[in-house]
């Protein structure tokens, strides 16, 4: 039989999973009795543990929240995906949390047993990022938003477009979609009354909530791949669809969800639909490829490809 101390940990690690436990089966997991396991209940509410409790054959134990943060058990695995996450928000998208994800991150480390300093070590130190300076957004404006979504409160905010224009928008929010370098608002726009893709760094301060709104259903189930086809395409100056000789698979891996989207056309084919601010980035993108393709639309894009062409001849031959 565990110890009290003991006891009480693995208790207060069991009540940190999230889920209602009936005494029988704390009781069950700890070897103890249901007298004692209402005993070490209540040592933890004496401690400032939350610990909610419903009467009757369907209730149970459920840890609450609180006034403050309570200290928190972690196995080892958990230990090392906090610590790593920590690290990564110290210099990721999010700004204004660097500093605090550093205090937190120090904090956790002083407490990691060496095995685990290690290992969170060695993936720091032979993890190597591949994408440029990611676009910062505001840590304040992602909880209002987020909590906008889950809320189902309208959201009123300035905007700026792609060419610098700005706009009022009130907006019934659904999702926030991050592609690991910007974070992106899916919101139906009731002033355009229409679905809408809208940039979070594009959003002036802090988004203001409004009234509550009743959910609609999103322009599709995947939203994920529908803002995927919105950054893509919708956002540019210029949209392209080019045949690719080569079955969608073979490029799939090279074309992610913020380049743009492939389109099945049989066994050996398949079309591209992408777009750019700039037509000779896009056809140097698009030869890099490496399979053969053609230019069904804008046909200003195979001067771009003619224009590309000839630059590369003229180093080439120097």
């Amino acid at each position: 039989m565990l110890q009290t101390s003991a006891r009480l940990l693995r208790l207060l690690s069991l009540l940190q999973t999230h889920r209602d436990w009936t005494g029988p089966e704390l009781a069950d997991r700890l070897q103890v009795s249901g007298r004692t396991v209402r005993r070490d209940v209540d040592r933890l509410r004496e401690l400032g543990y939350p610990v909610d409790a419903a009467p009757g054959v369907a209730g149970g134990y459920r840890l609450g929240a609180g006034a403050e943060l309570p200290p928190l058990l972690l196995d080892d695995d958990e230990a090392v995906a906090v610590a790593v996450g920590l690290r990564t928000a110290a210099g990721g998208t999010v700004a204004g949390i660097e500093e605090t994800s550093v205090r937190a991150l120090l904090k956790l480390e002083q407490v990691l047993p060496n095995h685990l300093r290690r290992r969170v070590n060695a993936l720091h130190s032979y993890t190597v990022p591949l994408m440029g300076t990611p676009t910062t957004v505001d840590a304040r404006a992602l909880t209002v938003i987020a909590g906008a979504c889950r809320d189902h409160e309208r959201l009123r905010f300035g905007y700026r477009s792609r060419v610098g224009d700005g706009s009022r928008r009130l907006v019934e929010p659904h999702a926030l979609v991050s592609t690991g370098r910007r974070w992106y608002l899916l919101a139906w726009d009731c002033g355009r009354e229409d679905w809408r893709t809208f940039r979070v760094d594009r959003i002036a301060a802090i988004p203001v909530t409004d009234r509550r709104f009743d959910p609609r259903p999103p322009p599709d189930p995947d939203v994920a791949a529908y803002v995927g086809r919105a950054i893509s395409q919708n956002a540019y100056r210029h949209v392209a669809r080019v045949v690719l000789h080569c079955p969608a698979s073979q490029v799939a891996e090279w074309v992610g969800p913020a380049f743009g989207t492939l389109v099945e056309i049989d066994d050996s084919r398949c079309e591209l639909r992408t777009g750019s601010d700039h037509l000779e980035q896009l056809a140097l993108w698009i030869a890099m490829l490496r399979v053969e393709f053609e230019v069904v639309e804008p046909l200003e894009l195979k001067d771009a490809l003619r224009s590309v062409s000839a630059r590369l001849e003229r180093a080439a031959a120097r």
